[in-house]
Parts: structure tokens; C-alpha cells; sequence
């Protein structure tokens, strides 16, 4: 028996909100099921902060829209265009456009999630933050950016001042020449007030020669400590951007399917 596959509607360069001068634009997702209160997730791509646009996890996109949740792959702007907290700001941003849009997508605005790779699992783990001064001005103001779990996938999860000689800094030209060193703790998840995080997937390779394994099991330490919701998944042997490969790609969407399912 050949088994049906589920059609997704995609509408690409949707105007998601404005900021520095930029229209933000988005890639959504339409899962096939006509059920007016479906979950969403907001798809952040990785990239250093400096690199990547929305098209980078659009298998993501596809893949978890089959699973039913309506998926917004989101641009925000980069390093280079912008420093801290331009990147959060706009990610918020996006969160706040599927709650004004709910009725229109069929989305029930209180279940709605994030997830994100690299650069994108710092943001996505940043966006538990109730801190207004992350909100920015990107568009409907009157809407409210909490979201309701988290997927982060080889997050870094401490924003460092300096890093070993020889490597490019990318988090100091993330957050620019201007910011103070509680700059720094303000932008590191691991820092932030976490008495009231969400419900928290942490995947991570055991290898990973860019973004250290302890970020993540450090932050599912501190998750634990705090009697949060938290589960982490270590793929042996693998190293950073794992998830590029076609098989573990999906094994790791699957695992944030089942996750998904079960938080929003």
C-alpha cells in the first residue's frame, strides 16, 4: 500500500514586519488539515549571526507542516546590517505576526513555538525572555511575543567577550564595538531568568568542533535546577551541522515533531 502524502502550502516573501529600513520577510508553511486552531512554530536559520537567510531550514518548513503545525521560516537581520539586539528583536517580531494573523492561518496563538539551528538555537532559546527591551518595532506592537516551548539544536548558550586566539569573534561582531560586558550576559540564554522557561529541547552532536556539546548540557543543568521541562538528545560522534545529512535531518525533525506534539 503506497502511503498518501501530505500536501503543504507554501507561500514564500510574506511581509512580516519592517525594521532598519528592511521589510522582514518570511516563508510559511500551510499544513494540509483545515482544523482552525492549529500550532505553530517559528523556524529560525543559523549562520553565525552574519550568515544563512530564511531558505535555510526550509526541509524544516515541509517537513514539520506535514506533521501539522503551520511553520514560519523567518529572516532577521545579520551582523553585518545590524548588532544586538536587531537579531532577537526581529525574531519577536515574526512571533507576534502569526498571533495578529491567527484567525487568517488557523492558528490558536497560545500554542505557539520556536526552534532554531546554530546562531538560530540562540535565538530561539532568547526568545523565553520577557525583557521588553528585545521586543523592537517591527510590527504589531499590540501583540505579545511569549511563546510556549522550544527547540534549540547546537545552541550556543553563553554570549562570550573572547574567544581562543586565532578565531573570529562572531559573537563580538554580533554584538558590536558599543556593548558592555553586561551586554554579553543579557544576550546568553544561559544567563537569563529561567524560574519560568518553557518546556525545552536541547539536540546537540557529541563532536562538535564549533559550538561545544557543554553549551547545551550546561543549559539543561541549569534547566534541571530550576524543576523545568527539559529534555536533550546527543547524537554520537557527530559533529557541528549534523543535521545536514538527508537521514539524520529528518530523525532530528521527527524528534522535535514528537516534542511539538506533545507541548503545544
Amino acid at each position: 500500500m503506497v502511503k498518501e502524502k501530505k500536501i503543504v502550502t507554501i507561500k514564500d516573501d510574506v511581509l512580516i514586519g519592517k525594521a532598519g529600513g528592511k521589510d522582514l520577510l518570511g516563508d510559511l508553511f500551510l499544513p494540509p488539515e483545515n482544523d482552525p486552531k492549529k500550532p505553530a512554530i517559528v523556524v529560525i536559520h543559523g549562520g553565525g549571526w552574519m550568515e544563512g537567510d530564511k531558505t535555510q531550514l526550509r526541509g524544516y518548513g515541509i517537513l514539520l507542516s506535514r506533521m501539522g503545525f503551520v511553520c514560519l521560516c523567518a529572516s532577521y537581520r545579520l551582523s553585518q546590517e545590524a548588532k544586538w539586539p536587531s537579531h532577537i528583536e526581529d525574531v519577536k517580531c515574526a512571533i507576534r505576526y502569526l498571533k495578529a494573523n491567527a484567525e487568517e492561518l488557523g492558528i490558536d496563538p497560545d500554542r505557539i513555538g520556536v526552534t532554531g539551528n546554530s546562531a538560530g538555537g540562540h535565538l530561539a532559546l532568547m526568545c523565553a525572555s520577557n525583557d521588553s527591551n528585545l521586543e523592537g518595532q517591527g510590527g504589531n506592537q499590540d501583540f505579545d511575543s511569549k511563546i510556549k516551548a522550544i527547540c534549540a539544536v547546537y545552541p550556543p548558550t553563553l554570549v562570550r567577550e573572547e574567544v581562543p586566539e586565532g578565531k573570529f569573534n562572531a559573537f563580538a561582531f554580533m554584538m558590536g564595538e558599543e556593548a558592555s560586558s553586561e551586554d554579553y550576559i543579557k544576550a546568553s540564554p544561559i544567563k537569563q531568568d529561567l524560574k519560568s522557561f518553557p518546556p525545552c529541547l536541547l539536540i546537540h552532536g557529541s563532536e562538535d568542533k564549533v559550538v561545544p556539546l557543554s553549551e547545551s548540557t550546561d543549559f539543561y543543568e541549569e534547566l534541571q535546577k530550576h524543576n523545568r521541562t527539559a529534555e536533550i538528545h546527543i547524537y554520537a560522534d557527530e559533529d557541528h551541522a549534523f543535521d545536514s545529512q538527508p537521514a539524520l535531518g529528518r530523525n532530528v525533525v521527527d524528534i522535535q515533531g514528537i516534542f511539538f506534539l506533545k507541548y503545544l
